[in-house]
């Protein structure tokens, strides 16, 4: 189930300030279709990092944890704290010698050469790009406008759908409501707005905005975009089919169990 591919980029994740790993050549390992983690030498962890720990217990499924075996579970300590099973290593021969940490957000800080990196490294074979348009976008819920406009940025991402993200001014702001739902992205940044329609029946978190987001896609920097897989979306005049994608899910999408 495991794919690995060596990269040079200059990886670091810190504990509150302090570098816990560095490597100039981490190895990337994909675990069957989920999203890349590293995996580093123990030559490259700081020394009296890894305690070797039990086994966590947890329910259910966690995106950030191991998808395949684990051979032996550490805690992770530096900068005075500790981090509870927070790194492990895989019980495959192709990194039997190697460690992964966590990129749960929230717990270490991680950097893909000097620029942070959120939720798992960064995939070489994923494009992601955000293009200036002048299509004219309707977005529509059960026959409700919820924004018109002919000055999109369309984000195109590899696997997934492309989306729509629309000047402020252009969206019915005032049909929506406000949410204190946040997310990741190692390929956009943060959020830092969501908002629901209230329905009937209720869309949560149908709808996000980065204020700030990561410098490859700072074109839509304030822009508000919609999970396509939920509107009503028209595109030059031509109504376009929801497609499938892991967001259709409501448990995959973020906040989408609030």
């Amino acid at each position: 189930m495991l794919r690995t591919e060596p990269i040079d980029k200059w990886v670091r994740g810190r504990l509150d300030g302090e570098v816990v790993v560095e490597s100039r050549e981490p190895l990337l390992v994909w675990q069957g279709m989920f999203p890349p983690v590293y995996a580093f030498r123990r030559d490259e962890i700081a020394d009296g990092v890894l305690l070797p720990t039990d086994p966590p217990v947890r329910e259910g499924f966690s995106f950030f944890a191991p998808q395949v075996p684990v051979s032996q579970w550490y805690d992770v300590a530096a900068a005075g704290r500790g981090l509870p099973a927070a790194a492990w290593a895989l019980a495959d021969e192709a990194v039997a010698d190697r460690v992964v940490l966590t990129w749960e957000p929230g717990l270490l800080e991680w950097t893909e050469e000097d620029e942070p990196v959120t939720g798992h490294p960064r995939d070489p074979h994923k494009r992601v790009e955000a293009i200036a348009s002048s299509r004219r976008v309707e977005v529509t819920v059960d026959g409700v406008t919820l924004a018109s406009s002919d000055r999109p940025v369309l984000l195109f991402e590899t696997n997934l759908p492309t989306r729509y993200y629309l000047p402020v001014e252009d969206v019915r702001l005032d049909l929506l409501e406000p949410t204190e739902n946040v997310s990741v992205c190692p390929y956009k940044g943060r959020t830092d707005g969501y908002w629901t329609w209230p329905g009937p029946p209720a869309l949560p978190n149908v709808a996000w905005m980065y204020s700030s987001p990561a410098p490859a896609v700072g074109a839509v920097a304030g822009r508000v975009a919609f999970y396509n897989e939920l509107v009503d979306l028209t595109v030059d005049g031509v109504r376009q089919e929801r497609p499938e994608s892991p967001f259709s899910s409501r448990e995959q999408r973020p906040g989408g169990d609030a």
